[in-house]
């Protein structure tokens, strides 16, 4: 059995990109990240990868005259390395749909809040604004709309009175490195599909928010 292919996007730090080199070096036979790409040469996810034994490629989005040409670069960067998987950890750009309709139903992204609540930044800061109960992250297939694809699994916190941006943020980052490797391995055991907008699970289609993570 050939090992599935997956390249991981990034921007800065890569702590979700290390929770998945850190899920995937357990399984080289099965699936390994082929390629880290960076539109930050200063992004310190790079090191993660490079320590990792991962090849880096860094493609600055400056260099481009616009949004469709980097995405073009982008792919076929992306292209070399035949990923059956496409995974967004932290990379900051709203990405053309010439790109998301390339790589629909494998690319995932994950996003620091219960969608469809606080699509965009700042999620932390507008929960706390809101006086909401909980928080927490969701993974989802990435679609043109911004932080719109079906989600496929989603962990949940409740937010105490002395909640800051900072508490929920670690957190929901905790989170995070559960519920991203999982849904990425549900992806190449070939157990998680996208069809007609909708999130399959071994076959079932799950609700609009997804599997409901519960630590163990």
């Amino acid at each position: 059995m050939t090992a599935k292919s997956i390249v991981v996007l990034i921007s800065g730090s890569g702590s979700n990109l290390q929770a998945l080199l850190n899920h995937f070096s357990e399984q080289p036979e099965k699936s390994r990240i082929s390629a880290v790409i960076s539109n930050k040469a200063d992004a310190y996810g790079i090191e993660r990868a490079v320590r990792a034994g991962v090849p880096v490629h860094v493609l600055p989005h400056n260099d481009y005259a616009d949004r469709a040409s980097f995405d073009q670069a982008l792919a076929g960067q992306i292209d070399k390395y035949a990923p059956d998987l496409v995974i967004l950890a932290g990379f900051m750009r709203i990405l053309t749909p010439e790109f998301t309709d390339r790589y629909l139903g494998r690319l995932l992204n994950i996003h620091p809040s219960l969608l469809p609540k606080y699509k965009g930044l700042d999620t932390h800061q507008r929960v706390l604004e809101a006086g909401d109960a909980e928080h927490g992250c969701s993974v989802h297939f990435v679609t043109s709309e911004l932080d719109g694809g079906p989600v496929i699994v989603q962990a949940r916190i409740a937010v105490t009175p002395d909640d800051t941006v900072n508490s929920l943020a670690n957190k929901v980052h905790l989170l995070e490195h559960q519920i991203y490797p999982l849904a990425a391995q549900w992806f190449v055991d070939d157990r998680l599909q996208l069809e007609h907008n909708a999130v399959l699970l071994d076959g079932q289609p799950l609700t609009a928010n997804g599997y409901q993570y519960q630590e163990n």
